[in-house]
Order: C-alpha cells, then sequence, then structure tokens
C-alpha cells in the first residue's frame, strides 16, 4: 500500500509502497487476543501467596475444653473460619508464563500493523530527531504529528536525545523496533514509524525471514 510520507513539520515530503506481507495481511482477532494475553500472563510475577492455618504465628493450644461449653468443638485458633486465621484455598506462589511459537507472535504483530495501517493509526515519518532533549521540543514535535493523541515512538535503535525528551511527556512512549509487540501498539492511539525504524521491522518480520 502506497502511503505518505511526513516530515519533523507534519508536510508530505515523500510516498513509500509499504511491504504487503507486514502491512496488507488478514487481520487475525483471535491470534492478536492471544498473543497479548500471553504477553500479559508472562508480565506476571505470580508471587502471590497466602498463609495456610499451618503457616500463621498462633498458639497450638486448644482454645476451651471439648465438652461441657455448650459451643462448638474447635481445637485451633489458626483455623480459617476465625480472624487471624489461616487462609482455605488462598493464592499460592505459581507460574503464569506461556508459550507461543516464534511464527504465530510474528504474525500476531503483522495483523497488529495491518489493522493500524487499516484504520489510519499508522503514521510514516523520513526521520524523528531532536536537536536537543527538551520536553518542549518534543511535545511540539509530536502535537504537529498526532495532534493530542497518544503516540508510540519507534526507534530504530538507541537514540538518548530522543528518549530523554519524550521522557515527560504525557501519554507518550519510545520503543526500539526490535521490541515491537502487541500490548504497547494497542495502548496508543497513533504509531509514529520513522523509515530506519521501518527497515529494522522489515529485516525480521519480512517474509523471507519465515522460510
Amino acid at each position: 500500500m502506497n502511503v505518505p510520507v511526513r516530515n519533523m513539520a507534519g508536510q508530505e515530503v515523500d510516498t513509500i509502497d509499504l511491504p504487503a506481507e507486514i502491512f496488507e495481511v488478514e487481520v487475525n482477532v483471535d491470534l492478536m487476543h492471544q498473543a497479548y494475553v500471553r504477553q500479559m500472563a508472562n508480565a506476571r510475577l505470580g508471587t502471590h501467596s497466602a498463609k495456610t492455618r499451618g503457616e500463621v504465628n498462633r498458639t497450638t493450644a486448644k482454645w476451651y475444653r471439648q465438652k461441657g461449653t455448650g459451643r462448638a468443638r474447635h481445637g485451633s485458633r489458626g483455623a480459617p473460619i476465625f480472624v487471624g486465621g489461616g487462609k482455605a484455598h488462598g493464592p499460592r506462589p505459581r507460574d503464569y508464563s506461556q508459550k507461543m511459537p516464534r511464527k504465530m507472535r510474528r504474525a500476531a504483530l503483522r495483523s497488529a500493523l495491518s489493522a493500524l495501517l487499516r484504520d489510519d493509526q499508522l503514521v510514516v515519518v523520513n526521520e524523528f530527531k531532536l536537536d536537543a532533549a527538551r520536553t518542549r521540543e518534543a511535545a511540539s514535535a509530536l502535537w504537529t504529528l498526532v495532534g493530542d493523541s497518544s503516540a508510540l515512538v519507534l526507534l530504530p535503535g538507541r537514540d538518548e536525545v530522543v528518549e530523554r525528551g519524550l521522557r515527560n511527556v504525557r501519554n507518550v512512549k519510545t520503543l526500539h523496533a526490535q521490541y515491537l509487540n502487541i500490548r504497547d501498539l494497542f495502548s496508543h492511539d497513533k504509531v509514529i514509524l520513522p523509515l530506519s525504524a521501518l527497515e529494522v521491522i522489515r529485516s525480521y518480520l519480512g517474509q523471507a525471514q519465515e522460510r
């Protein structure tokens, strides 16, 4: 698909034919959902834990005598029915991570990029550069390109000036193109794609890489 290429001033300076094998594939919603659920699950620490009746620090002496009180028979103050007692069937530490084949993960990214392009959420720029790491300059450049929409700025690699300049801009995130992921793509209204970052994406999502 042929799309316009803009400069930092928002002016159309060129056009580019985006690779069809990345940006014009059939959008697979189920696959994207599976990739998203996997990513969110893998981000969970799984360190939650509740003490059972055998782990709480309470006396082990019998609460009161077995017979003659008219009350129910109890032998432990750590039972789950009492305040300060253990938790019955509470959460225990576990691993939430899920596995997904690499081809499926990359296919999900292609579907996401195709959906973003279809919905006019992709902004292609010839380059994204800042003269200095100033928040005001960075915010002004973003306002020119996407207005007040939240934005994900893809970078080909480490760019300390741009990353520092955008660090304090609200609803904006920078991401190296090699770490492209479903959650970040769908967490912003617009995705700013410099041509240099496009080449990085093409290097591992291109059709030749899946053979």
